[in-house]
């Protein structure tokens, strides 16, 4: 069954194995170092709260002064979701070992050819739970500590409004999409345990429940040239809405117009086509050790 409108060689969620655990990535002690070291710019901290429809608010905090061993604590006693972005840069010898990992996963794909690989090494509390959002790339999840369990919804217009892709892949709103409680019946469920990965269809909206475990799991993203096409579309797309314009959805574009619109997208981010809104989101909290929710209320 396809579940999404754009072309790609994933249809469906799927299990993959991976020999990360055993290599040593997820013990207490490494993740502990990891965090001691990796540069605070790259870290985002966020801590979700959710009303009976599902409906999400979010507040983002600051990576504060506690060592690694003590920010660790707080995240697996509080309600955190921890996102060390440019894991590429930050866990090289993990990246290193997880592009193995994800070589292996690319040869079952016929067809898939990745052009760029980027990610983040995902530290989250026991009871933390991500909203109903979108990655603008394919991704692959590497399951490493602890038990998550993954909603996969379809990639039509209902469940992936064409106007909220362009307003993230333009930076004027964070990955969240309108949700809704009906989607539910539409959702694949995946439980993922460590030593498991998991693929699912280009752009597929998802959400994520930890199972009552502090759980580390490390998200690749990968682009490949069509991808970056469509995103170049989406973006020239956002760009033409913020003027006024109506323009055509991307999937129903051929591929001519995509490389078109991509192409425009180039010129359009040189000269500055959108300001970005989320560079700079204000931070109310640190993580700290023995408070609730592990975080310390920042005052102005």
């Amino acid at each position: 069954m396809n579940r999404t409108r754009y072309p790609g060689p994933i249809t469906e969620a799927k299990k993959h194995p991976h020999s990360l655990v055993e290599q040593g990535f997820a013990t207490d002690e490494a993740l502990a170092e990891i965090l001691h070291r990796y540069p605070a710019e790259h870290i985002d901290i966020n801590l979700y709260d959710y009303d009976d429809e599902g409906q999400v608010s979010m507040r983002t905090g600051a990576r504060g002064g506690l060592p690694g061993d003590k920010l660790l604590e707080a995240i697996q006693a509080g309600r955190l979701w921890v996102n060390l972005r440019k894991a590429e840069v930050g866990c090289p010898e993990l990246w290193a070992a997880s592009m193995v990992e994800f070589e292996k996963i690319q040869a079952t794909y016929p067809g898939m050819r990745a052009v760029t690989n980027a990610g983040q090494l995902i530290v989250s509390s026991p009871v933390a739970r991500v909203p109903y959002h979108f990655d603008a790339a394919g991704v692959v999840l590497f399951h490493l500590r602890g038990r998550k369990r993954i909603y996969v919804y379809p990639g039509d217009e209902r469940h992936l409004p064409e106007h909220n892709m362009e307003q993230v892949v333009a930076r004027q709103t964070t990955e969240e999409l309108p949700y809704t409680l009906a989607f539910e019946p539409d959702a694949q469920v995946m439980d993922l345990e460590p030593g498991e990965a998991l693929t699912w269809p280009l752009y597929a909206p998802h959400r994520v429940d930890n199972l009552d475990r502090f759980c580390v799991s490390l998200s690749m993203e990968y682009q490949t040239w069509s991808s970056r096409m469509r995103n170049g579309a989406l973006y020239t797309n956002a760009v033409i809405r913020s003027r006024g314009g109506r323009p055509r959805l991307t999937d129903r574009m051929a591929p001519p117009e995509l490389a078109a619109r991509w192409a425009a997208s180039l010129a359009l981010r040189r000269v500055g086509g959108l300001k970005s809104k989320i560079a700079n989101i204000e931070r109310d909290f640190e993580p700290e050790v023995g408070a609730e929710d592990g975080v310390r209320v920042l005052r102005a």
